[in-house]
């Protein structure tokens, strides 16, 4: 599969003529009608996701009561959620897009596929309703999910957010308990974890059941709350929830876990499931927002391997490192002095101020290439350590809507060592700027994109766009003084590429556990526990890991078609702002979003 649109269908070919017909009026009404429709599937969207309104800032006025609550997460809940999304469908293909004008056709197609594709995944009836078929593991669940939420994104400003707090605390305790139910209805249907990850989530678990006293989710309260001078009320009110309603609901949890691991089995992948290979299609698809089957991807993802060693392989050459497969070279640079930071809480204070350094400085240059750069303010943080165990190595969150939180970019520094100093700039681009957070920035501040176009994300994009963003950040010289950066820039690229030899290794060929890793271990030189968190981040995720190089390959290819057919006028800043200007899409649609302008600049 030498190209990224081979089995691609673009949306709406045949109606882009038929909208050269039809009249300014029909199309402004039906505008009008789309923009009242998209208005109010945003608002049902938000009742049956509170978090949302929160991480938004939009948890107030009439969604004000939405900040003491968390999503359903029992069989009602999940009822509610297929109920809503078969609704919302019926009520956009009830629509003409035919009528629609060629922006509001962009808004109304991808707004549709996010209902065609959550229904896909619906179909399921296991997991979280998501692209994960696991409602727990290291990576899933309300365990670590809605503690993570509470301490950070829950504002605390007033007695009234603090009472909204607690009501969440007790909601909290609701999930567990549906987590728990809803797992015991998987394992009876036969999807069962693997017993690898079940380790993992157990040992998650062990960690985040400690007393009220040493609890994030009562100490991030308590301090809170006293630093606003609302009195020590809260912290006991929180100090009780948590002892008489969370604790024994994560008691109960930790209990069935420990009893679905006695029944668990050592293979990784979802093929082993009732509809495992129907699952993870759909999945793939979800991801990827492609129509791939596993053995293309599986083979692209070989075809860009190849070509990015031989890019990295000259590299090494220059930097002394002649001997020894790709994979034990690029270990080597691990090693190398000044690359490790000490495997202290000191020590990884210090990585993440240089992380914080890096943003700093790749924000002067990005003018060089964008129109517009995203006013919010992002910062580094650190993984908690409680989720060190299951958490991917690094990962990015939005700011809210308003400013009024900045957007984060964490890495999981559980083990130092498996952050060179060289890995770090990359990353950085990738998950700051002008990687996700800059490509989310600029979503929530377009102010021509509707409301419910700002929130929606796509991983093939998402992630397409952040890889694109690292190469990007070599252009306009972020490695100028670093040449082994250069060589952890390229070596990221190839990890994303082996991304889809491995999860299409194991979700669809049936790889091992040790097969994937030991394909990290040897292609990459990743560290063996790096290289572990990854390939579990896979089995409990299916699918998602190879959006990033099919991703990357749209935004590439639209680019060298921009240059070759565009010349003289071909403006790097002009391709930025239309790939960019038209928010988050599948990536079908940013192939016809790219083509169409290309056509109008030629």
């Amino acid at each position: 599969m030498a190209e990224v649109d081979r089995r691609t269908v673009l949306l709406g070919g045949a109606a882009a003529g038929a909208l050269a017909f039809a009249p300014g009026s029909a199309r402004a009404d039906a505008g009008a009608e789309l923009a009242i429709l998209f208005d109010t599937l945003f608002q049902e969207s938000l009742r049956l996701r509170p978090e949302s309104a929160t991480l938004l800032g939009l948890d107030k006025g009439v969604n004000a009561d939405l900040r003491g609550k968390l999503s359903d997460e029992s069989d009602a809940g999940r009822a509610a959620q297929r109920t809503q999304t078969q609704d919302q469908l019926k009520r956009l293909r009830a629509l003409d897009p035919a009528k629609l004008s060629a922006t509001d056709r962009i808004n109304y197609d991808t707004v549709l596929y996010t209902r065609e594709s959550a229904a896909g995944l619906q179909k399921y009836d296991f997991g979280g309703g998501g692209s994960s078929p696991y409602v727990i593991s290291q990576q899933n669940g309300a365990y670590q999910s809605t503690p993570s939420f509470l301490d950070t994104k829950h504002p605390i400003d007033t007695a009234g957010d603090a009472d909204a707090y607690l009501a969440r605390l007790t909601a909290y305790a609701g999930q567990l308990d549906a987590n728990t139910a809803r797992l015991k209805h998987d394992v009876a249907a036969g999807v069962v974890p693997p017993d690898f990850l079940l380790d993992k989530t157990l040992t998650q678990m062990g960690l985040a059941h400690v007393p009220a006293d040493t609890a994030t989710v009562v100490k991030s309260l308590a301090a809170r709350a006293k630093a606003k001078g609302l009195g020590d009320r809260f912290a006991a009110d929180a100090a009780k929830i948590y002892t008489e309603r969370v604790l024994p609901a994560l008691d109960r949890q930790i209990d069935e876990v420990r009893a679905v691991r006695s029944r668990a089995t050592h293979d990784a992948g979802v093929w082993k499931l009732p509809q495992g290979d129907a699952f993870y299609r759909t999945a793939l698809a979800a991801s990827t927002t492609t129509r791939f089957t596993p053995e293309e991807v599986h083979t692209f993802g070989l075809e860009q391997a190849r070509e990015i060693v031989a890019r990295i392989e000259p590299l090494l050459v220059k930097a002394g490192l002649t001997k020894g497969t790709t994979g034990e070279r690029i270990a080597a640079l691990f090693q190398q002095p000044g690359q490790l930071y000490p495997n202290t809480d000191e020590g990884k204070a210090a990585a993440i101020a240089f992380c914080n350094d890096r943003l700093a400085a790749v924000r002067t240059r990005l003018p060089r290439v964008f129109k517009r750069v995203p006013s919010y303010t992002f910062e580094v943080r650190r993984v908690p350590k409680e989720n060190e165990a299951g958490a991917s190595s690094a990962f990015s969150q939005a700011p809210s809507l308003d400013g009024s939180r900045p957007g984060f970019v964490y890495f999981n520094l559980q083990d130092s060592a498996e952050w060179p100093k060289f890995m770090l700039p990359t990353v950085i681009y990738h998950e700051g700027l002008p990687g996700h957070q800059f490509e989310g920035g600029l979503a929530l501040s377009n102010t021509n994109l509707p409301l419910i176009r700002k929130t929606i994300g796509f991983s093939g994009y998402a992630e397409g766009w952040a890889l694109y963003a690292e190469q990007v950040a070599d252009e306009i010289g972020m490695y100028d003084d670093d040449p082994l950066g250069v060589i952890g820039y390229l070596k990221e690229a190839l990890f994303r590429a082996q991304r889809c030899v491995v999860d299409t290794g194991l979700h669809h060929f049936k790889w091992s556990r040790e097969k994937a890793m030991a394909q990290f271990v040897t292609e990459l030189g990743e560290a063996p526990g790096f290289a572990e968190r990854e390939i579990d981040r896979y089995c409990a995720n299916p699918g998602q890991a190879c959006s990033y190089k099919l991703g990357h390959a749209t935004f590439v290819k639209l680019r060298a078609a921009a240059q070759a057919k565009l010349g003289a006028k071909y403006d790097i800043k002009d391709f930025h702002e239309a790939v960019l200007g038209c928010g988050r899409v599948p990536l079908e649609i940013l192939e016809r979003v790219g083509n169409e302008w290309i056509a109008s600049k030629a």
